[in-house]
């Protein structure tokens, strides 16, 4: 993203994962997200430029920001393997940096974008209650080819009106019997193409803490 991106690896179920770490200028952490990227099979990786926007966006607020390639993307080891092990790679990078600061138990947020809102939604839903993200931010979530488990009252979403990848109302239906508001970006598609800035500012304003609330 930035000279001041750190490449690691961690370890996963299928072998290492290959890491983006970006840090906020200002100390103390508010904590850590972990960012899912696109499909890896149509071109998706955590270079992503709606990845990166987030990126960007979480360490504006003082997050530590977490990139990773799934498995078999870039240098990550393994395989696709059908979204399954995906989610359980997802679970492998929450876990080694939440470990690797002591942060157990300390804030943290997850997001994703297209298929990496559903890795997202599943990770979410499959950690133990004490252990849930404080939000999940989903952009474009893959709501339409997958099947995106139910997600907490406070979850992000965030979709384009003319998206041709993942329907607006495929995210529509699937957001109604949860009374889950989605925030809709008119004339804007999938890939938010000249609109990555107003997406940056709308998830900072949308997370940003509000005084005496």
């Amino acid at each position: 993203m930035n000279s001041g991106t750190l490449r690691q690896s961690v370890a996963g179920p299928a072998g290492a994962l290959e890491c983006a770490v970006d840090m906020p200028a200002a100390l103390p952490l508010r904590g850590t997200v972990v960012v899912c990227h696109p499909h890896p099979q149509h071109g998706g990786t955590m270079d992503n430029k709606v990845v990166q926007t987030l990126a960007r966006a979480f360490v504006q607020l003082g997050w530590r920001s977490v990139r990773f390639n799934f498995r078999g993307v870039g240098a990550s080891a393994g395989v696709w393997d059908d979204g399954l092990g995906e989610v359980d790679d997802a679970l492998a990078v929450i876990a080694a940096f939440r470990a690797s600061t002591g942060e157990a138990g300390q804030p943290f947020m997850l997001a994703g974008f297209s298929f990496g809102g559903y890795v997202a939604a599943c990770a979410a839903a499959r950690l133990p209650e004490a252990d849930k993200p404080q939000r999940l931010v989903l952009i474009g979530p893959s709501t339409q080819k997958q099947q995106a488990p139910p997600v907490p009252a406070n979850t992000l979403v965030i979709h384009g009106e003319t998206d041709d990848v993942v329907p607006l109302a495929a995210t529509l239906d699937w957001a109604r019997p949860q009374s889950l508001p989605v925030l809709v970006f008119p004339g804007v598609g999938h890939f938010f193409h000249g609109q990555l800035g107003l997406l940056k500012n709308v998830v900072v304003q949308e997370l940003m803490p509000r005084q005496g609330l």
